[in-house]
């Protein structure tokens, strides 16, 4: 109880909105390097035993990785009711492409090698391409219409009215910046990919995937810097008229939004936020010269700070907003307005405190178990149990 009452409303709204960041940047880096190798695949590997050997070293590990995604969706669901009702309602379509290859991964990993006939193969590696390419596409397009901003609006007894239409919800997000951010999202998980395959492979993969994380680590260079220059020039921020009580009702209509001025305003009022972007390009640049300079593991973990900067600077950029609308500014969601209860806030974050640690624990013990390269004498041992 006295912890209770120690967590103000105000303290358990950021704890959980810095929580939804751990959960999302965690999926980015533990799945994201499985959708990057993926995306690879038919680059890095030329032959059927090289695919084999790039297929086994996601297998063992992309169910754990994709736990986060679903640990991501249920802090959604239970901290922001709001945020999760309008997001997964207004980018349904999209978020239905991208389930569709994640359910589709599992079932290319275990029919893939089910027959001998190339034909066959080929197909379920297109599969795999497709798993990987398109979530990390679709995530960074929906990251660009977050800061775009999205069509609804609440009516006043906060109904939820997406204004999108039917095709809007998938083709009415295809616009310039948002494909600009998938762009670079894409690129930056292929660097990841890289990145993971350099350290789990060996030869001829290493040194293909050296060369084409490398290309995507200059293509998220160039993306990252023009996002950010289009940001200071081409795009509308939002900001509340007058600060929402941070203790105060979820009720986004009862504060008034503008639609105008600079994201990167927050900079002058927040200058410590500017860690994330640099950690972003540093991470970045310094991945790009690990895979040409040679790095086994100096890749990897140079592409996981360059992504946690950039998704960092993404949600320290627009805060305290969450899902801004375009349409009816006054919609908009942020940290202050479209939270659960502070009750439920507490019970979820005990909770949380239990779980994610011993989460965190076994991820750590598998990867310990599974260390090592894996190698094509491995993957043709007929009593080995690969894919």
């Amino acid at each position: 109880m006295i912890l209770h009452e120690f967590l103000s409303f105000e303290v358990l709204r950021l704890i959980w909105w810095l929580i939804l960041g751990v959960l999302l940047i965690g999926f980015a880096l533990t799945d994201g390097f499985d959708m990057g190798a993926a995306a690879l695949l038919p680059f890095v590997a030329k032959t059927d035993t090289e695919r084999r050997v790039v297929i086994n070293t996601m297998g063992p590990v992309w169910e754990g990785n994709q736990v986060w995604f679903i640990l991501g969706g249920g802090a959604i669901f239970a901290a922001f009711p709001p945020l999760y009702a309008i997001s997964f309602s207004g980018f349904y379509l999209a978020m239905f492409v991208i389930l569709s290859a994640l359910i589709f991964r599992p079932v290319a990993f275990k029919f893939r090698s089910k027959r001998e006939d190339p034909k066959w193969r080929s197909r379920w590696d297109n599969v795999l391409v497709f798993s990987g390419a398109t979530p990390a596409l679709l995530f960074g397009v929906a990251v660009g219409n977050v800061m775009l901003g999205v069509p609804f609006h609440l009516t006043p007894d906060l109904h939820a009215i997406y204004e999108g239409g039917a095709f809007g919800k998938l083709f009415g997000l295809l616009r310039p910046f948002a494909i600009l951010c998938g762009v670079v999202s894409l690129a930056m998980l292929v660097m990841h990919g890289a990145g993971w395959l350099v350290l789990k492979t060996e030869g001829a993969i290493a040194a293909r995937a050296r060369l084409y994380g490398s290309r995507a680590a200059l293509v998220v260079l160039a993306g990252y810097a023009l996002a950010g220059i289009w940001l200071a020039v081409g795009i509308d921020s939002f900001a509340y008229v007058t600060p929402p009580a941070p203790d105060g009702p979820s009720n986004p209509l009862a504060w008034q939004v503008v639609h105008g001025g600079s994201w990167l305003a927050a900079y002058g009022e927040r200058p410590w936020i500017v860690i994330a972007p640099l950690l972003g390009f540093i991470g970045t640049a310094m991945a790009w010269r690990a895979l040409r300079s040679g790095g086994e593991l100096s890749p990897l973990g140079w592409s996981k700070l360059g992504i946690f900067g950039m998704i960092s600077s993404v949600g320290l950029t627009i805060f305290p907003f969450l899902l801004p609308s375009n349409t009816h500014p006054d919609s908009s969601l942020s940290v202050w307005t479209a939270t659960s209860s502070h009750q439920t806030l507490f019970v979820m974050l005990v909770a949380t405190a239990i779980f994610l640690p011993m989460i965190m624990a076994y991820t750590a013990w598998v990867y310990k178990v599974l260390w090592g390269k894996v190698t094509e004498d491995q993957v043709t041992d007929p009593d080995s149990h690969s894919y």
